[in-house]
């Protein structure tokens, strides 16, 4: 790539020019614990994006769903995420036991605001509260333990500016479908009416497997 012509932001007196300051009410938001409204929002988000690091700083973000109010809070500093069956790369897993530090990010569907919660992360394989964490007969393996450093709203804007919940500007057709990004990406040994198989309606019934 010809990169002839970028110009860099190299520090933050530059970063600060272009965007500006934060108003006092935004950069001063975030509170050492959860209120009562903090734990509403987590009683009714069914999705978190959770962010994190190894050691020499490589990010990696992963999807975490389940029925609304999948994440347990334990205290107004703790909370807790299930482990689900998945793909076993563990990269978020290993990411945690290298480097502590998570960010999480809760969506309700149909909301733009979300709530952030960052803090310190570990994992656990077993505790009381994984009684409170089983869905379908699946009580699961591992958790992530959150101990918050940090939680605060987030605002609507990305949400506002694309739309995310107007249903008038999905277009999932225009994708390839997820059986033929497997066969052409992943699993070319495979043939795509298996994959067409494998992530058909039969897929939904493994969630918990």
């Amino acid at each position: 790539m010809d990169l002839t012509g970028v110009t860099e932001v190299s520090d933050e007196d530059e970063l600060r020019e272009l965007i500006g300051h934060p108003l006092p009410r935004v950069l001063h938001k975030q509170r050492a614990a959860l209120h009562e409204l903090d734990r509403q929002w987590l009683a009714l988000s069914p999705f978190c994006l959770i962010a994190t690091s190894d050691a020499a700083g490589r990010c990696d973000v992963s999807p975490k769903g389940d029925p609304a109010g999948f994440t347990v809070v334990l205290d107004d500093r703790t909370i807790a995420v299930p482990e689900r069956p998945g793909n076993r790369r563990a990269g978020g897993f290993r990411n945690i036991l290298a480097n502590p530090h998570v960010g999480l990010l809760y969506f309700i569907p149909g909301r733009g605001d979300t709530l952030r919660i960052n803090g310190r992360a570990r994992l656990v394989r077993d505790a009381p509260f994984f009684d409170e964490m089983v869905v379908e007969g699946h009580r699961p393996r591992l958790a992530i333990l959150v101990e918050i450093d940090e939680v605060f709203h987030h605002c609507s804007k990305a949400f506002l500016r694309s739309r995310l919940w107007q249903a008038d500007t999905w277009a999932p057709e225009e994708m390839a479908p997820r059986a033929v990004i497997a066969k052409t990406l992943e699993q070319q040994d495979v043939s795509l009416a298996e994959l067409e198989r494998y992530y058909g309606p039969e897929y939904a019934k493994k969630l918990y497997a």
